[in-house]
């Protein structure tokens, strides 16, 4: 059976639908409150290291932590005075899945372009997992 639309084109759609930041325009909001980083991507993925500050929402979990009637849902989802600034390795699965939170009801979604990969090529901070559970534990 021939695929009648491919990734690329679904890719390009969510971008035109969705808010994009550049990694610049969410490095200086790092610290703000109202604005909440997720990252995507799959749990092998964060060996890598992860953008300071993030929250980790695999992919495949996305939509039923954010869904209030799923058996899964994470209350953070439901802060409506928060904006959340997906990620992923390259920025198509963060569109994809900010234009499926968009379907969903969601209009506090964005995502950044280029993802990972663009943030650490622009010298963006990232954390290891283990700097972000000590910084978690201090705050706590």
């Amino acid at each position: 059976m021939p695929i009648t639309k491919g990734f690329r084109a679904l890719v390009d759609e969510a971008m035109a639908q969705v808010t994009t930041y550049s990694p610049a325009q969410v490095q200086v909001r790092l610290s703000d409150p109202a604005a909440q980083i997720v990252d995507i991507r799959d749990i092998r993925e964060l060996a890598e290291g992860t953008v300071v500050g993030s929250f980790h929402a695999p992919r495949g979990m996305l939509e039923f932590w954010v869904d209030p009637e799923s058996p899964y849902h994470k209350k953070m989802f439901a802060d409506e005075s928060k904006e959340f600034i997906l990620f992923c390795g390259a920025g198509w699965r963060s569109a994809l899945a900010a234009k499926t939170l968009q379907d969903m009801g969601m209009t506090n979604v964005a995502h950044i372009d280029g993802g990972y990969a663009e943030w650490v090529r622009l010298g963006c901070p990232t954390e290891t997992l283990e700097q972000q559970k000590t910084r978690r534990a201090a705050k706590a």
